[in-house]
């Protein structure tokens, strides 16, 4: 599969990210290996994270940036993650029909993925991935998150660039002074500014911009968050994004770009291993056997939920 992989087989890229993203303890292991036996890409590689509250046109910024960097002989693969349902566990991975002539494209690569119920809408399998496609050829990969809150401190973390989107005369500009955000973004892109709506987005982004000089204060001695205007639609912009983007890893420098990856090596290396000992925490027969005679003494309140709690994991500790 390997060899496939790097010799741009489609169907060898599909079968590793499919077997990335399996919970089958056999193909985990499988996955392990070639992750493994990945080789370090031939050329320097840029990872984008994407995230913006629903409706900020995500999808449509993805396939205008990624359209110009293919064209400009970028190879670009996308990791779209959709929202799973909390009660069946279905997604609509609907993302390529939101990126028509990005799907299409010899030189792009468009995975939707499910959130699989993972806290933020970033799909554990998400970090692993982005190495495949790299090892496939693809020289930028755009992570596009769900958008739903926490899923900016998921994607920041496994990213050299974390791109926010945000709307004018949406609160956003507002938003975005609450410091949580403002550490995480290293670039702010006012979208949807066309038409009518560019006075708007331009002030808007006057305004973020002065809310990040006077938060961002000392977050970072080489780079200041930056906040352009652009328009998904038009194309209107999207240069200048992808300047302000290429001009963040220029200010790291690789160096830097190395030490963050290590950094989200670990990070994965932690995310991994709660990932297994929740699995196993599941499967364990110690656990199985007193499970449901404690969860009704908590619904008949006999037991309180942090008694609980010491019980189940006193019986998983005795596996």
């Amino acid at each position: 599969m390997l060899t496939d992989l790097q010799n741009g087989s489609r169907a060898a890229l599909a079968r590793a990210i499919t077997l990335v993203e399996s919970t089958r303890a056999d193909h985990r292991a499988a996955a392990r290996d070639l992750l493994a036996a990945l080789p370090e890409p031939e050329r320097p590689t840029v990872r984008i994270g994407i995230s913006g509250v629903p409706g900020a046109g995500k999808s449509t910024l993805v396939e205008m940036l990624g359209t110009r960097l293919t064209a400009a002989g970028h190879r670009v693969g996308v990791l779209a993650v959709d929202p799973s349902s909390a009660r069946t566990g279905g997604s609509v991975l609907g993302d390529k029909t939101r990126m028509p002539r990005l799907a299409v494209d010899p030189d792009a690569y468009i995975r939707p993925s499910p959130t699989a119920g993972t806290l933020g809408g970033v799909a554990r399998a998400t970090a692993q991935t982005v190495p495949v496609l790299e090892a496939a050829g693809f020289d930028v990969v755009l992570v596009e998150t769900v958008g739903v809150g926490q899923s900016e401190t998921h994607v920041a973390a496994m990213v050299d660039t974390f791109l926010l989107l945000a709307l004018a005369r949406s609160g956003d500009q507002l938003q975005g002074i609450k410091k949580g955000v403002l550490e995480l973004a290293d670039v702010v892109a006012i979208n949807k500014a066309d038409g009518d709506r560019a006075t708007e987005a331009r002030a808007a982004a006057r305004e973020l911009a002065g809310a990040l000089r006077l938060t961002a204060r000392g977050m970072d001695e080489v780079w200041t968050p930056r906040v352009v205007t652009c328009s998904g639609l038009t194309g209107d912009g999207v240069d200048e994004l992808w300047a302000t983007v290429t001009a963040h890893a220029a200010a790291l420098g690789p160096e830097r770009i190395r030490q963050r990856r290590a950094q989200q090596r670990w990070a994965l290396a932690q995310a991994l291993v709660r990932d297994e000992l929740e699995d196993r925490y599941r499967r364990s027969p110690q656990v199985l056997a007193v499970r449901d005679d404690v969860r009704r003494d908590v619904l008949d309140g006999v037991l309180s939920a942090s008694a609980a709690a010491d019980a189940l994991l006193g019986a998983f500790d005795a596996t």
